[in-house]
């Protein structure tokens, strides 16, 4: 059987110029779990579109912008959005949104990261698997 393909080359498969630049603005453990919720995406959604894929790839990606660790999140997670950094945390999907849209992705892309869309149902059950 050949190797498993690494989450870069998957990402780099998947992934808009714009959009691979904003996955590599990842931390590790986040490109390492988006890579993982992707497929488990593709495997629930086989018929899934490059920008739908893109949208499982990028689903976390506004929580590049709270600046927050494992247990800064964790913190925030248990106490709410009490701080403007938390408040970010909470709202990374929109967020994320928002830096898809800019970085150039598909309005399908950007519709599943906020949440929206036809495959926001089988990305959140991948995303909690």
């Amino acid at each position: 059987a050949p190797p498993p393909v690494t989450e870069e080359v998957w990402a780099e498969e998947h992934l808009l110029p714009g959009e691979l630049s904003l996955w590599r603005r990842m931390s590790n453990q986040d490109r390492r779990h988006s890579a993982k919720v992707a497929r488990r995406f593709v495997e629930a959604r086989p018929r899934a579109t490059r920008a739908e894929v893109a949208g499982a790839l990028l689903h976390d990606v506004g929580k590049i912008e709270c600046g927050l660790g494992t247990w800064g999140r964790v913190v925030a997670s248990v106490v709410g959005a009490r701080t403007e950094r938390f408040r970010i945390y909470h709202d990374h999907e929109h967020i994320g949104s928002l830096l898809a849209a800019a970085a150039g992705s598909d309005q399908a892309t950007v519709d599943l990261i906020d949440e929206h869309g036809p495959a926001n149902d089988t990305l959140k059950s991948c995303d909690r698997a």
